[in-house]
């Protein structure tokens, strides 16, 4: 009889050491990851149109961290909107989850992993909060450029 009786049936539990539970982290947290990319590049595109600017290129490095950036700036007000409605105890809890990773962006996920794990309705309030950021982003006036945008007001 070969090793797996169904080889085709649940190709991901095959060869990996993680339990469900790592299985599950790493499922939402790839989720939640493409979400706040996917959100940013729309805003990004949005804002550019509103400025009158081209939409980004995959091929600009410039474009590129652009993107990054615009991405993580959501993830941090993800964090800053999901922190204000949690008691005191979730807040540390969330921290907790938070702590032991090396970069920012690892540790904003690792939060978000745990709200999702936690409440039930994650992803209603994620939506909601990426609307309101989104919203606010596209209501800012477009600063001025240059000297005298900034002598008047930019």
């Amino acid at each position: 009889m070969s090793s797996s009786p169904f080889p085709g049936a649940f190709p991901h539990q095959h060869h990996d050491p993680r339990g469900l539970v790592e299985r599950i982290e790493a499922q939402l947290r790839d989720r939640i990851a493409e979400a706040v990319e996917m959100a940013g590049l729309k805003l990004m595109v949005d804002l550019r149109r509103r400025h009158g600017l081209p939409a980004p290129e995959t091929t600009s490095d410039a474009d590129r961290r652009d993107f990054e950036q615009m991405a993580a700036e959501l993830l941090t007000h993800l964090r800053s909107a999901f922190r204000a409605e949690l008691a005191a105890e979730e807040r540390a809890e969330m921290e907790r989850a938070e702590a032991g990773h090396e970069a920012p962006r690892e540790s904003l996920l690792a939060g978000q992993v745990f709200l999702a794990r936690r409440l039930p309705d994650y992803w209603q309030r994620f939506e909601v909060h990426r609307a309101a950021y989104t919203k606010a982003r596209l209501e800012t006036p477009p600063a001025k450029e240059g000297w005298l945008g900034r002598l008047f007001g930019g």
